[in-house]
């Protein structure tokens, strides 16, 4: 069953409005995180974003290190019921490796440029 749609004030009505759910996921022993473990995620992200569920994803860096702290995926899903089974199904998770919090996100502002060339078919993301 699709969740509710989040509750919005009069001001943003028309904007964008599209839910998706964000997935914060932390390491809970950082030894465990093998680059078995870690293929085995990546491969999983990879599925998921050419299945069309994976909006984006990446790590997270605190303020003045090149070591992330976290990592964040954001899902297209109906529901927090699944989301947070497909958060379930990373292999990551499944290993006990990382823990996650998961929150649904309205996008309301915000913009895409992409720029497609066909002399030489390269696209650019900005």
């Amino acid at each position: 069953m699709a969740d509710a749609p989040s509750s919005v004030h009069p001001l943003t009505s028309k904007f964008l409005g599209k839910e998706m759910y964000l997935v914060i996921t932390r390491p809970v022993r950082s030894d465990k995180i093998t680059d078995e473990l870690l293929a085995a995620h990546l491969a999983n992200q990879i599925d998921l974003e050419r299945r069309g569920i994976m909006f984006a994803a990446g790590p997270l860096y605190p303020r003045g290190s090149d070591k992330p702290e976290a990592g964040m995926f954001v899902l297209r899903a109906a529901s927090f019921e699944e989301a947070e089974a497909l958060a379930n199904e990373d292999p990551l998770h499944k290993a006990g490796a990382r823990t996650y919090t998961l929150q649904k996100w309205r996008v309301n502002e915000g913009s895409v440029t992409i720029t497609v060339n066909y002399s030489d078919q390269t696209a650019k993301i900005v």
